[in-house]
């Protein structure tokens, strides 16, 4: 029991630091300053052999024969089977204030049966946004993110050869009409809802212009009242504010992850009083059949006789061991790790003292 107590007060020292300051910008999104989602479905050329199978893909055919058409070649009524050609979807983010001309990364994913995308150039694609406005126009040479090789036996795959980026392979031709000088009060969303850190957030800022230019309306808004900060723009103001230093306030929360065996959790995780123990049993069986033969020129029949071995064996475990309320599950981890506990049996631990009511946390389970 001393070893367990000794291992919790080592983590006690490392767990005490509070927070850090955190810049403005790094905790809320300012009203209007967002980007804008834009996809189109487009064709990828110059493919070495690794394209669409049309017999599969009856879309790529289709759009091919289109884009030729309009490039001035008559296809109707020809069958296309060319396998350096595929189908793909591009995505990308229109960036907030982004003006005509300005360059966007671009995203391509395959969505036929083409095997790789590996040095496939992307033909002019526009880019439509909810809206079902065009938005920029994506084109140029794919930098695929795997690569795969392989002969009539045997194939290799390392990443993912179907889906590459093109970077600043779409430019904007349609800026998204939002006038950000026009707003007389800004809403501060902050990114994790808390009512601690909106305060801060609105004592920060009207410390900041020594008078109540900022208001909390609830644990995700802030509002700011442009007019009041006497700035010349909501531009200005929020120059003014987005790098003053705030101390957040995050809920306590435990996360799991039970594929890799992950364990997270955050510095202000307290458990209450509760006893703990914990053990392994383990049930082996195995099956030993015996075949049994009849003596030489006898009348006997060979049979199999069958001999069966069980046991039941118990690992040594935790023993019966108090935690005292108010803990820092920082320093449970500790002991436990100091004790030789497995992660998995360290999980299944955590889910026990949740369920007993004793981990004041919120318990992610992934």
């Amino acid at each position: 029991m001393r070893r367990f107590f000794t291992a919790f007060m080592i983590v006690l020292m490392a767990a005490g630091a509070s927070a850090s300051p955190i810049r403005l910008k790094d905790l809320v999104e300012f009203d209007g300053v967002r980007g804008n989602d834009l996809v189109g479905y487009g064709l990828v050329v110059g493919l070495n052999g690794t394209g669409d199978g049309f017999r599969n893909a009856p879309f790529t055919e289709e759009m091919l024969g289109t884009m030729l058409e309009r490039l001035g070649v008559n296809v109707t009524g020809e069958q296309l089977r060319p396998q350096n050609v595929a189908g793909v979807f591009v995505t990308a983010t229109l960036p907030p204030f982004a003006r005509a001309g300005t360059q966007i990364d671009v995203t391509v994913s395959a969505i036929g049966d083409a095997e790789s995308l590996l040095g496939g150039t992307l033909v002019m694609t526009p880019l439509n946004a909810a809206d079902g406005d065009i938005y920029a126009v994506a084109q140029g040479t794919i930098i695929a993110a795997g690569v795969a090789a392989g002969g009539q036996a045997a194939e290799v795959v390392q990443g993912v050869p179907t889906a590459g980026t093109i970077p600043s392979g779409a430019r904007v031709e349609r800026e998204v009409a939002f006038e950000l000088n026009s707003l007389d009060r800004l809403r501060l969303a902050l990114r994790e809802p808390d009512f601690t850190t909106a305060a801060r957030i609105e004592r920060a800022v009207n410390g900041k212009f020594g008078r109540a230019v900022a208001r909390m309306t609830d644990s995700g808004t802030v509002e700011l009242d442009v007019s009041a900060t006497r700035a010349s723009s909501p531009a200005h103001a929020i120059g003014v504010i987005e790098n003053l230093m705030i101390e957040p306030e995050r809920r306590a929360r435990v996360v799991i992850d039970q594929r890799s065996g992950t364990i997270v959790m955050g510095d202000d995780v307290r458990i209450a009083r509760v006893a703990v123990a914990q053990g392994n049993l383990t049930l082996r069986v195995s099956e030993e059949p015996v075949v049994s033969q009849p003596n030489p020129f006898s009348d006997g029949e060979t049979i199999v006789v069958p001999r069966t071995t069980a046991s039941i064996e118990e690992e040594p475990g935790i023993g019966l061991a108090e935690v005292r309320g108010g803990t820092s599950l920082s320093q449970v981890i500790g002991g436990l790790n100091a004790l030789g506990v497995s992660p998995r049996d360290m999980i299944d631990i955590l889910k026990s003292i949740k369920a007993a009511g004793a981990l004041y946390a919120e318990l992610i389970v992934k």
